[in-house]
């Protein structure tokens, strides 16, 4: 990325993501630095892998007195746990989540809804165990 130039919002977090799926073993927030470039801080990079793994989108490991950072699976699901995490943010932010629910559950096709269906099946059946 160049000197000086602005990201879009979510775009350090897709850079991040983007270096770590590269990368054949776990990075640093150093490392990760290093490879993005540009005029990012150390402090930067660390919140975001921070606020990435809050997010389920990384794992970490202790290394030396840091941690280091990989994706939890590929790309495809670490953005998964980063959609996820926005779908939650804006349903616990509306006030009438039924509604928001009942609409978005009007708008699906039949084919995402029959998944919809097997995936909240699922979910019951794994919280009975």
């Amino acid at each position: 990325m160049a000197q000086g130039r602005a990201r879009t919002s979510g775009g350090l977090e897709r850079e991040i993501i983007a270096c770590l799926a590269i990368a054949d073993e776990p990075m640093t927030p150093a490392q990760v630095q290093a490879e993005i470039g540009g005029d990012l801080a150390y402090t930067t990079v660390m919140t975001t892998l921070s606020r990435l793994y809050a997010k389920r989108a990384l794992v970490r490991s202790p290394r030396g007195r840091a941690f280091a950072y990989q994706l939890v699976g590929d790309v495809s699901t670490a953005q998964a746990s980063l959609t996820a995490h926005q779908m939650r943010a804006l349903l616990e932010a509306g006030e009438d989540r039924a509604s928001v629910l009942s609409r978005f559950v009007q708008t699906l096709d039949g084919e995402s809804e029959q998944l919809l269906r097997e995936l909240l099946s699922d979910a019951r059946e794994a919280k009975r165990r």
